[in-house]
């Protein structure tokens, strides 16, 4: 357990504007929502070549973290290791996190991966067991985890069980994060903070700029995803509970980032990840399924 002293974080990818919202929240101390206790004192910056959308904005979220919230950029993954405490890998490219993250083994440092956490479930596999085999305390996820409103829908418990839930949100596709590794993954992060594990089956369909995907848990709750590449640009969903229905809107309440944030502190400082490892696997083996049932609209086991 890492003590109570402020903690020194640093980040990898600087590719993502994810990269500044972090960096506000844990360097800007006159900021409504900073957060204290830590804050981002180095970076080491990288990108993708073959992914415009990385490789374009190295450049302007490396300047914007060392002029704007002081942060100091690196030459080396060894030279950030050496001098902080936790490790946000923020790098956009999910293709990258694990040769990145086996960089970081010898540091034993607790790590952070944004999300994709991987773009194939052998890549989550290893860096699952790496983390295991080094004793690496690691986290993965989409902020729309914490969104506050899901949470209190979650948490009430006079409405009966969570019976079902449908989530809504832009499915953008990007051809280096084949189908719902890119935009898709925040609704799936919301569908599996209602569910956890335990899906059986899922079933897609395409149609031109539309998604449609249902998916069956083990247990008999069914699921829906809808995912627009036109017209609505918000995330949302509507948990069922036993008694009744409750929308959700992840823009009310406090920031999601600042929510993700503090949980992944929370970890950094007693090595204990919020979310089980087998879930964030699944997650993973889940979207692979997804992506292969828009391929030819049949019923995927997972």
């Amino acid at each position: 357990m890492m003590e109570t002293r402020q903690l020194r974080i640093g980040m990898i990818g600087l590719d993502t504007s994810h990269c500044d919202a972090f960096a506000k929240l844990l360097n800007d101390d006159q900021w409504q929502h900073h957060i204290p206790g830590a804050r981002l004192t180095a970076a080491f910056p990288a990108g993708s070549p073959d992914m415009e959308m990385s490789i374009s904005r190295v450049g302007k979220f490396s300047d914007s973290l060392r002029e704007q919230y002081g942060v100091r950029i690196v030459d080396s993954v060894a030279e950030l290791a050496e001098q902080t405490d936790g490790i946000l890998l923020t790098s956009v490219d999910g293709r990258v996190h694990l040769e990145q993250f086996r960089q970081l083994l010898p540091y034993k440092l607790p790590v952070f991966v944004d999300k994709p956490f991987a773009t194939t479930a052998a890549d989550a596999e290893q860096m699952l067991r790496l983390a295991e085999e080094h004793g690496i305390p690691l986290m993965t996820c989409s902020m729309l985890r914490y969104a506050e409103e899901l949470t209190q829908a979650l948490e009430l418990t006079d409405r009966g069980k969570v019976t079902g839930i449908d989530c809504y949100g832009p499915f953008y596709l990007e051809e280096t994060a084949p189908g719902l590794f890119w935009y898709g993954i925040h609704c799936v992060e919301m569908l599996y903070r209602a569910f956890g594990a335990g899906c059986s089956h899922v079933t897609a369909t395409t149609r031109g700029d539309h998604d449609i995907i249902v998916a069956e848990w083990k247990d008999g709750r069914l699921a829906a995803l809808r995912g627009n590449r036109v017209g609505n640009t918000r995330f949302g969903a509507v948990v069922h509970h036993e008694k009744n229905s409750l929308p959700i809107d992840p823009r009310k309440g406090r920031p999601m980032n600042a929510i993700l944030l503090e949980s992944i502190l929370e970890m950094f400082r007693t090595g204990i990840s919020p979310i089980d490892p087998a879930e964030s696997l699944e997650i993973i083996r889940f979207i692979e399924a997804v992506n292969e049932s828009r391929e030819h609209g049949k019923t995927v086991s997972l």
